[in-house]
């Protein structure tokens, strides 16, 4: 249990379980390590996401702190995210592979889906990671192209973002701004959201 408590005023329209209210994404990092075993259990999970032909497009490339990897991977990010990222317990770039080849075919062909899938795997991810008294942060804020270049990312290849993984710290370290925001954010109505039938007449 983290040592700076957060209410979680978090309410479902409907019954699911608390896993899905439960996760967030802090900025507070502790200094605490994570063992590679540890994060290959979070990546486990990501492992057993749904995919179209079980393509399995997901790619992970990650980094323990400490790691010749972590640095480059911090200089890649935008400046406010390297104000709080850098005490993640590691870091871990998310990436697809944008071909595949489905049952039958002869050679590979576009992927329409990888995109869809891998998100679905770092859902899956972050559902263990709160199961298991971790945190993740996703981080669009990168300069992609320095990024790929740190994890030299294969041809035929496509970055999504990094996730920043830890425990939670102290939230009175990070800039004003962002310390207000230290807390789990709500959602839209389930209304706005899902519509049965068409979403227009017109």
């Amino acid at each position: 249990m983290s040592n700076f408590p957060i209410e979680n005023k978090r309410k479902a329209d409907h019954s699911i379980n608390p896993v899905f209210t439960d996760r967030w994404s802090p900025r507070s990092f502790s200094n605490e390590a994570i063992t590679e075993d540890e994060l290959l259990t979070l990546l486990e999970a990501a492992r057993w996401a749904p995919s179209a032909f079980n393509a399995q497009p997901w790619r992970f490339s990650y980094a323990l702190r400490g790691d010749a990897l972590f640095q480059p991977l911090v200089d890649s990010m935008a400046p406010m995210n390297q104000l709080w990222a850098p005490k993640a317990a590691a870091l871990v770039a998310v990436a697809s592979f944008n071909l595949c080849t489905p049952p039958g075919a002869a050679a590979p062909i576009a992927n329409g889906s990888h995109e869809f899938d891998t998100g679905a795997a770092w859902a899956f991810m972050a559902m263990q990671a709160t199961f298991s008294g971790w945190y993740l942060h996703a981080l669009g804020g990168i300069d992609f192209d320095k990024a790929s270049a740190a994890i030299s990312l294969p041809a035929e290849h496509q970055l999504h973002a990094l996730i920043a993984v830890g425990k939670r710290g102290d939230p009175s370290v990070l800039p004003d701004a962002l310390r207000e925001r230290e807390s789990p954010n709500p959602r839209k109505p389930i209304r706005e959201l899902a519509v049965r039938g068409k979403f227009s007449d017109t």
